[in-house]
């Protein structure tokens, strides 16, 4: 088997993360693998935050704990060191298909590099917010962008588990 379905394969969610910074140029890889996802007309709609600041990164989760509804001092990250922020502009029709592709393309570069990943909802809630407005607008980003998903990237605590068997009547054939 090649090693690209090898990859599709083998990854899982991480959700306990080591505390230890991903490498500047393995970052890198993963964010580019992002930027070259498939979007609808070639529009290239979503854009990429990288997080790495702990100061932020300790406000993303509260906020992002606040929306979810858990009690205080959970980490909705599971203590990643990274989070990618993928948002798409919401002019565009395709953008949630768009950022979902780009989610996807960093789950797998992250995997094929030996780094674990996780997608974490409501970035959607937390970009309508002022709280996500403020960080667009600390970027200088201002058009309308919707939240799809946070990537949150690390060294896994543990390895993952096996994939679960695939359901039946998962593919049907005409």
């Amino acid at each position: 088997m090649n090693e690209t379905l090898k990859v599709l394969e083998s990854r899982r969610s991480c959700r306990k993360f080591k505390p230890d910074m991903v490498e500047k140029e393995k970052l890198e890889a993963i964010i580019k693998a992002g930027t070259y996802a498939a979007s609808g007309m070639g529009k290239q709609s979503p854009i990429i935050v990288a997080v790495t600041d702990k100061n932020l990164l300790a406000e993303l989760s509260e906020e992002n704990r606040r929306i979810g509804g858990w009690q205080e001092g959970f980490d909705p990250f599971y203590g990643a060191p990274v989070v990618l922020i993928v948002l798409a502009k919401k002019e565009v029709p395709t953008h949630v298909y768009d950022g979902s592709l780009v989610m996807g393309n960093l789950m797998n570069a992250a995997e094929s590099l030996g780094v674990g990943s996780i997608w974490i909802h409501r970035a959607k809630e937390e970009f309508e917010s002022e709280f996500g407005k403020e960080i667009l607008k600390r970027l200088g980003i201002e058009d309308e962008y919707e939240g799809i998903g946070h990537c949150a990237l690390g060294y896994a605590v543990e390895d993952a588990k096996g994939a679960a068997p695939r359901k039946d009547n998962y593919v049907y054939y005409i």
